[in-house]
């Protein structure tokens, strides 16, 4: 009602006026004008700044597995579990980022938060290694050997890191969704805008991360530790500047309280009532009042996990209580509530599926660097540092990004387009598509690590470009990442997004950011496992210090296979999954169309 009011009193001073239709406000909480705010100008700045954020990140993290080593004196599998227990805990904080923002804080500010406590992580870490860790002075290039550390220098690096992930990981699924957020999905020009807005969100960060791994990269490689640190500190504060810069653009979503209460409300509902019987008519539950739904659509009912149901069930008791204006939400909820937890319920499988996943794109920040720093790396007087090849992946993504959606998409849609259905590829779709080349991936490192072994001299000390196979045969293996990302990410961004309840976007988003942090401490698992099975007293195990040593190409294949398992069952779980249902907009939206 506030917009027909707002655009009655606009229009009586001559002027034209159009509010968004999906319920977003502005800085003050009135109604959002659709051509003042958002669109693609606070999109743009929300890419910029995802830019340069990832920038910062992947400065720390793509030569973090090295630092360790180098620096701090693990061995390789200590530090490969290292980086994978950090990069973990980076995405398990988004869970901790997306519920205060779908709760409490609304996503603009948790994003504002969580970047200042990125920037106060980056500045840290770079302080430590400059003034405690890097000594001497040029130590952790390939030559230089770093001396004992202090217990504060180590707690400090350590302290910091762990900031970055929280900082990193609590503002990297709102800034997705707030993204989403600056586009209207009721108006048939924004919502292709914001269906382009996910692929170009994983564009600009890859984007970002080239610079992190080339330049930053090579400075980190010969030991220039804390310019790097720094730099990737200073990009992080430029992007949070950048952010703070479109304060009065952004369009915005009200937080709509604990999820969590709601999910137990109707888990104990159902529970009390598991004897009564469910109506055959959906007309019969309880549908609530308009404010009974955490966002501006309500859910409808759907077949399934009819135990739930109950919940929306009225009784003779719940009468009652409704004539004596006493409703009680742990006896009684609404049926759109019910609905949403059916939804997180169905997400769950899909959700899990992923995991395996990201244990396959987790190798690329480790294994696959250690396998390129054993590699031969030099052209000419030219040596490429091994975290560089990422770039490759970056190539691929922006590349398949491109091909995906002006080649592949629209010859899809074309041939859908003669059954009726004018869709390209679903998102579920993408997804089993980035799985089938994740296993093109392993298989391929694998096949490379046969060849490095094979041209690799068994008396190497340190690993260091002990094979004379040549580096550049990582490429493919880093490219099949790269396609198999824009598939299974930016699809998972999309899907949860979608499939998300109105009041829970966030969480959507959390849900793929954490399907990376559970793959990395799975990956962890793996290589304790590995290495405990494969290691007897004549052999070092398939991950050793020196990888000459080892058969790192069999850890390769076994993921390969866990890929192609995972696979089989994520089919079966997209084929049963069923999308979800909302009503028609609200009362609200029809009034505005009117005006």
């Amino acid at each position: 009602m506030a917009c027909l009011e707002l655009s009655k009193e606009v229009k009586l001073k001559g002027e034209e006026m159009d509010c968004t239709k999906d319920g977003t406000i502005d800085l003050n909480g009135k109604p959002a004008i659709r051509e003042t705010s958002g669109k693609w100008v606070a999109g743009i700045m929300i890419l910029l700044n995802q830019a340069l954020a990832t920038l910062a990140f992947f400065g720390v993290g793509v030569n973090l597995v090295l630092f360790l080593t180098r620096v701090l004196k693990e061995n390789n599998a200590d530090a490969a579990n290292s980086v994978s227990k950090w990069t973990g805990t980076v995405y398990i904080c988004s869970l901790v980022g997306a519920f205060l923002s779908d709760s409490y804080w609304g996503r603009f500010k948790t994003c504002a938060i969580f970047q200042v406590i990125y920037v106060t992580g980056l500045a840290l870490l770079a302080l430590a290694s400059q003034l405690y860790l890097l000594k001497p002075k040029g130590c952790g290039d390939r030559t230089t050997l770093c001396g004992e550390h202090s217990t504060m220098g180590v707690g400090l690096f350590y302290i910091s890191v762990y900031m970055i992930a929280l900082g990193y990981g609590g503002y990297q699924p709102n800034i997705a969704t707030f993204g989403a957020d600056q586009f209207d999905e009721h108006h048939p020009r924004e919502s292709q805008s914001k269906v382009a807005f996910f692929s170009y969100f994983y564009l600009f960060m890859n984007l970002g991360s080239l610079f992190s791994n080339t330049i930053l990269d090579y400075f980190e490689d010969e030991g220039m530790w804390a310019l790097g640190f720094w730099a990737s500190a200073a990009s992080a504060f430029a992007a949070l500047l950048l952010f703070l810069g479109g304060t009065a653009r952004y369009r915005h979503f009200k937080s709509s309280g604990n999820p969590l209460a709601r999910f137990a409300q109707v888990l104990v509902a159902a529970t009390k009532k598991n004897r009564v019987e469910t109506p055959e008519n959906e007309d019969d539950f309880y549908q609530g009042e308009d404010d009974d739904t955490t966002g501006g659509r309500k859910m409808l009912h759907t077949h399934g996990f009819k135990f739930l149901d109950r919940a929306a069930v009225v009784t003779s008791r719940e009468l009652d209580d409704q004539k004596l204006s006493d409703h009680n939400p742990w006896r009684l909820c609404p049926i759109s509530q019910v609905e949403e937890v059916k939804c997180i319920l169905r997400l769950l499988p899909i959700w899990l599926c992923t995991i395996i996943y990201s244990v396959v794109f987790t190798q690329m920040a480790s294994l696959f660097v250690e396998q390129g720093d054993a590699m031969k790396t030099t052209i000419a007087n030219f040596r490429i540092p091994a975290a560089s090849m990422s770039t490759f992946d970056i190539l691929s993504v922006a590349g398949v990004i491109f091909l995906n959606r002006r080649v592949l998409n629209p010859l899809v849609s074309r041939f859908k387009k003669c059954k009726g259905d004018n869709t390209g590829l679903t998102e579920l779709q993408r997804m089993g598509i980035g799985l089938v080349i994740a296993v093109m991936a392993m298989l391929s490192a694998g096949i490379v690590e046969c060849y490095r072994l094979k041209y690799a001299s068994n008396d190497c000390k340190h690993c260091e470009g002990s094979s004379s196979l040549n580096i550049f045969w990582q490429v493919p293996q880093y490219a099949f990442i790269g396609a198999s990302e824009v598939f299974m990410y930016v699809g998972q961004l999309e899907f949860f997004n979608a499939q998300a309840p109105d009041g829970l976007k966030s969480f959507g988003s959390a849900l793929c950011m954490t399907s990376i942090s559970l793959g990395n401490y799975v990956s962890s698992f793996l290589v304790s496992i590995v290495m405990k099975i494969s290691a007897t007293d004549s052999m070092p195990g398939w991950i050793p210090g020196n990888l000459n040593k080892g058969h790192l190409d069999r850890f390769y294949f076994l993921l390969a296979g866990l890929t192609l398992i995972d696979l089989v069952a994520y089919i079966s779980c997209a084929k049963w999954y069923k999308n979800i249902k909302h009503s028609e907009k609200i009362q609200e939206h029809e009034e505005d169309d009117k005006v």
